[in-house]
């Protein structure tokens, strides 16, 4: 049956997931700090208007600040995200896949927003390589969260029909 694949499908992507997400969030919180310590330096010799722009890191371009935040925050969901899925698709009953299903659903949202970013920060041009690093995983991150959000989606499916032809009592 379905459900037995989907089941191990969506467990080995929810692993798979925790990791890319603990490794954005490594490299999210080191791009901040490293942010936050440079900014001082960096941004004395900057225009006016330039330098009173509230998310301003000193590597990268103007779209560094928002990607890198927002793939913090993507990747502190998703980390979360994927410790609660993995609790629910081991139960893998109705009320416990609609709520992994939930939470990857947001999940998903927030790092295809952030895979947004990246390739905007790809586009306008070259960053070094730890944030060329963090656009890559959030790039990967964004595929296998999709797939892995789909995986349960058939799980959930699979159980709603199954429900249907026992009259509700799974």
């Amino acid at each position: 049956m379905a459900s037995g694949a989907s089941k191990s499908a969506a467990f080995m992507l929810l692993i798979l997931n925790m990791g890319l997400y603990f490794l954005m969030i490594v490299i999210g919180s080191w791009a901040i700090n490293h942010g936050i310590v440079r900014s001082r330096e960096a941004a004395a010799i900057l225009t006016i208007p330039a330098r009173i722009f509230p998310i301003y890191f000193p590597m990268g371009n103007l779209a560094t600040g928002f990607f890198i935040i927002l793939s913090l925050l993507a990747g502190v969901v998703g980390f979360t995200s994927s410790i609660t899925g993995l609790h629910n698709v081991s139960l893998w009953n109705a009320p416990n896949l609609h709520a992994a299903y939930a939470s990857s659903l947001a999940s998903l949202s927030l790092t295809l927003l952030s895979m947004g970013f990246a390739c905007k920060e790809i586009d306008i041009s070259w960053t070094d390589s730890a944030l060329r690093t963090l656009e890559v995983v959030t790039i990967i991150v964004s595929g296998t969260q999709l797939l892995c959000t789909g995986a349960i989606h058939v799980g959930v499916e699979d159980m709603v029909a199954r429900q249907k032809n026992l009259g509700g009592r799974v």
